[in-house]
Formats: structure tokens, sequence, C-alpha cells
């Protein structure tokens, strides 16, 4: 039975539909339209043209973050509805870790990153070893210069992936060796890759609850650094 997945970030928003072993269908479009205009429409058509049934789902696996406050509380507002209402398990898949999925290449260090605003970013490094992934550092945020001059370090191609590296793409192309940026297929955040790591959770007796599963934020918001800086708030 296949599980439903959802990616939703700043500009792209992606749905798909995957068994363990294949990918069913898959709408992801890079865009600047709502993702409440284009969610559900988009799970509408590739339940109809997979010729999947809702009852049919196995699970729902969303993309929790961290990166775009917004399309993170749209995706997962969806998911929870979805999965809610079908009675079906709900599976939160970390963002960068799904992109690092998506490129199982060995031998490189796999460097997905997404904007965190003023110059920073969110970022994580894994690399695959005898057929799985391995996280050597977890999300965290840093200045994009910082992150750069880690990176260049490695002694091992680094293969850079996510909306902050195609936003830096001049400073990581400046960085020269061994950054290098994915192929465009790859760059992006696609809801496949999110079904992908979404099935390794699942075989991995990983379920969370529908009403208490969070977005990984990793830092507050704008809004609320602002609110709090507006009302004396000291943290």
């Amino acid at each position: 039975m296949p599980i439903l997945a959802i990616e939703t970030a700043t500009l792209v928003s992606s749905v798909a539909l995957a068994t363990a072993d294949t990918l069913l269908a898959e709408i992801t479009l890079q865009t600047k339209k709502t993702h409440s205009e284009l969610l559900m429409p988009h799970i509408a058509t590739i339940l109809e043209s997979a010729g999947v049934k809702k009852s049919e789902l196995k699970a729902i696996a969303v993309s929790i973050g961290p990166g775009s406050f917004t399309g993170l509380r749209i995706g997962l507002a969806t998911a929870k509805t979805l999965a809610y209402a079908l009675n079906i398990p709900l599976i939160g898949v970390p963002t960068l870790a799904a992109m690092a999925y998506g490129c199982p290449t060995p031998g490189v260090i796999l460097a997905p990153m997404l904007d965190a605003q003023k110059g920073n970013v969110y970022q994580a490094l894994f690399e695959w070893k005898d057929g799985r992934m391995q996280e050597i550092m977890p999300a965290t945020v840093m200045e994009i210069g910082e992150s750069l001059a880690k990176l260049a370090q490695y002694k091992i191609p680094v293969v850079l992936m996510g909306e902050a590296a195609v936003l830096h793409r001049e400073k990581i192309s400046q960085a020269g060796n061994p950054l290098l940026l994915a192929a465009p297929h790859v760059i992006i955040q696609r809801a496949s890759s999110v079904a992908g790591l979404g099935h390794m959770l699942i075989e991995d007796g990983i379920e969370h609850d529908v009403m208490a599963l969070e977005p990984l934020y990793i830092r507050r918001s704008e809004a609320e650094v602002l609110w709090e800086r507006r009302n004396g708030v000291s943290v």
C-alpha cells in the first residue's frame, strides 16, 4: 500500500504517492503561488491519476522542517487533517534529511541547506555508507560564509542542495573544490524524497501523534522576535 507525502517550502509545493519500492506519482512545482491553493488539488490529482483510493493509503508522510514557517504550518495542517480523517499513521520527516535521502551517493558529503534569513542557513550534513544514510552533523543555523568555510575543509566532494544552495550559488561556485551544486532535479525539496525516508521510518517503527506533532523550527520566527522587541520581552 502506498503512502502520501507532502513537502511545502518557500517556493516549492510537492506531493507524491509511493510504495516502498515504487514512485507512483509526483507533482512538484517551484512557484510563488500559495501552498493553500495547490496542495489539496494536487493531492486529488495524483490519487486519481495513480488510481489510488484514499482508503488504500498506508500513511501520511510530511516534511516538518526546518524551513519556511508558513509553508511548514500549511503542510503539517494538511497532513494532520488527512491522517486524522483517514485514521492512518502520520510520519514527520525532517526536511534536511529527506533531501539527503533523495541523493543516495556514497563517497561524498551531502549538505542540504535552507534559507534561515538575514544571511543565515539551516544546515545538516549526511553521508551514505553500506546502503544507509548517516547524519554526521545535526540540523543547525549558521551564517552562510561560516558554513561554506567549514564545508571547504573536507577532503572529499561536498554536494550542496536546497533553496539556500540555489540562493547562494555564486558564493558556492566561487568557493570551488570540494563544493559542488547538486543537479537541478535533486537540488530542490521533493515529496518523493519525503516518501522514501518516510517508508524507512515506518520500517523502523516510528509513528507520530497526530495531535502532538509540531514543526521543527530550530529558531523562532521573525514575527516572534519582533513581538518580543516591541513588548520589551528579554530572551
